[in-house]
């Protein structure tokens, strides 16, 4: 009998068979404690846990707040060129009289300009698809990610995160990935370093909704 055969069978045989769960003592336990209690403002409790794997938070009352404040971000960072290829953003952007944006050459861009389909506040984290227009390489191939969200695309976890992507489309996109502020690694001599496999920096705008 081929050994994938035999292997099969054998599951099989246990499934057959119930087990009684070990520890059944664990099933009295309370865990509640071990996890955060679902926050009443969960934009709140991203702002912290993105702050502490330093990212760059900004909250926007409104869409002109907002442009006013990456404009001052690009006069204090003096960056020319901002990439950009979603087209909400960048009428967004040109209905405010906001035109430095570079929408080619990503190369050459110092900054790239996306949107996201969910933050995740328990865990600070962005989270992107291949679906969204600025598709795969936007966020991690220039030296500065800037993200741009509303306030109603905040969820608490990952799997409320999820469940939204579920709910927005029918056949989930190719690529989910989540980013945890700039890009690090201690692969070299364990030492930290940012910026090695993407973004040295990352900010987030949040726009009140």
């Amino acid at each position: 009998m081929p050994a994938r055969d035999n292997i099969l069978n054998k599951i099989r045989k246990a499934l057959k068979k119930p087990v009684e769960m070990p520890f059944k003592e664990a099933e009295k336990e309370d865990y509640a404690s071990l996890f955060h209690r679902y926050p009443e403002e969960p934009d709140v409790l991203f702002a912290e846990n993105f702050r502490m794997q330093q990212g760059q938070f900004a909250y926007c009352a409104n869409e002109s707040d907002f442009v006013n404040k990456l404009a001052a971000l690009m006069e204090t960072s003096e960056w020319k060129r901002i990439y950009c290829k979603e087209p909400a953003l960048i009428n967004l952007l040109q209905q405010h009289d906001f035109h430095a944006l570079a929408f080619s050459n990503l190369e050459e861009s110092e900054a790239a300009l996306t949107t996201c389909e969910q933050l995740i506040a328990r865990t600070g984290s962005i989270l992107l698809s291949s679906a969204q227009p600025s598709g795969r390489a936007t966020s991690v191939y220039a030296p500065v990610h800037i993200c741009v969200a509303y306030t109603d695309q905040v969820a608490y976890d990952i799997s409320d995160g999820l469940n939204a992507l579920k709910q927005k489309y029918e056949t989930l996109p190719s690529l989910i990935t989540l980013a945890t502020g700039p890009s690090r690694t201690a692969d070299i001599e364990k030492t930290l370093v940012v910026g090695i496999h993407g973004p040295k920096q990352v900010f987030v705008f949040l726009i009140e909704k």
